[in-house]
């Protein structure tokens, strides 16, 4: 009786979401460098975000985003016609952005403090 070849299956490379791994990423020989890898991943992934400096472009497009649902739930849950509504969100636009600026920058230099207490580089 003749044995028939199983034919080798490939690994897929890519994720759930459809998404394709294109860096080749050499198998890590030891536990303990499995670990480091591993850590140093998810420090460079979540760190790296929040040690920029906050901008105001970035403020600007958060306080847009919150006045349009305050402006959503004035008309919605309140009642409020149109035109106050808008008014009050213009108003409430020109509080957020400055406001939530300088609420970033407090927290950024906070953490920049902190990481220069540690003693950890960029």
């Amino acid at each position: 009786m003749a044995q028939t070849r199983k034919k080798r299956r490939k690994k897929r490379r890519g994720t759930q979401a459809g998404q394709i791994d294109t860096k080749r990423r050499s198998r890590p020989k030891s536990r303990a460098e499995a670990k480091s890898q591993a850590r140093s991943g998810t420090k460079k992934k979540s760190g790296t975000r929040l040690d920029r400096p906050p901008t105001w472009k970035s403020a600007t497009i958060r306080g847009l985003i919150a006045a349009v649902v305050f402006m959503v739930l004035l008309i919605v849950l309140f009642g409020r016609p149109l035109t106050e509504a808008v008014g009050l969100a213009l108003f409430m636009l020109v509080f957020y952005i400055p406001a939530g600026y300088y609420m970033d920058t407090f927290m950024w230099r906070r953490r920049e403090r902190a990481r220069i207490r540690s003693g950890r580089k960029q």
